[in-house]
């Protein structure tokens, strides 16, 4: 039954599975908090719906990813441990060398602040303080940039995407 709602909420299996599963854990974690009369299927469709709610507002408070690896999925986009590439210390054009050359002359094409985030955040993996620390302004700045840069990337990149079946065919939205 909790599988069922689970699957009807995520519309995914197996993200289900992993709701139905969590909710089980919060179950066990705090089965003292369970008052004797209560009636458990409510108990736990509470706790599944809560932890649905909580994790849907995780994901939108994160902010937008775009791959810039190229056609791969992401988990086989892994650098190949075999092979060795490290960065010289402050040329951030070496990292621009690891994605698509489409990608590489859109993220050129952006302005300098623009990209300097990006490029910050999104290949160097740094946090929006570390940012906001390097580029010398405030915290909100590096957030506007780094929306602002993302968007004209997503813009740039629309038929590069679409071509690889990474966003359908009109609407811009990703494939899942």
């Amino acid at each position: 039954m909790l599988y069922a709602v689970a699957l009807r909420l995520t519309r995914n299996p197996a993200d289900a599975e992993d709701l139905t599963q969590n909710t089980f854990v919060k179950a066990l974690r705090f089965h003292d908090k369970f008052k004797e009369g209560t009636y458990i299927k409510a108990w736990l469709l509470t706790i599944l719906r809560n932890t649905f709610i909580n994790e849907y507002r995780r994901r939108t408070r994160r902010p937008a990813e775009v791959e810039l690896s190229g056609t791969e999925s992401a988990p086989e986009t892994t650098p190949d441990p075999d092979v060795f590439f490290e960065p010289r210390q402050d040329h951030k054009e070496d990292l621009l060398e690891l994605v698509d050359d489409p990608v590489r002359k859109a993220i050129e094409a952006l302005p300098d602040d623009f990209r300097n985030a990006v490029i910050m955040a999104d290949l160097e993996d740094m946090s929006y303080k570390e940012i906001a620390d390097v580029m010398h302004c405030p915290l909100g700045t590096v957030m506007s940039r780094l929306y602002r840069g993302r968007k004209l990337l997503r813009d740039a990149l629309e038929d590069y995407a679409r071509e690889r079946r990474m966003v359908g065919p009109s609407s811009g939205t990703h494939l899942s």
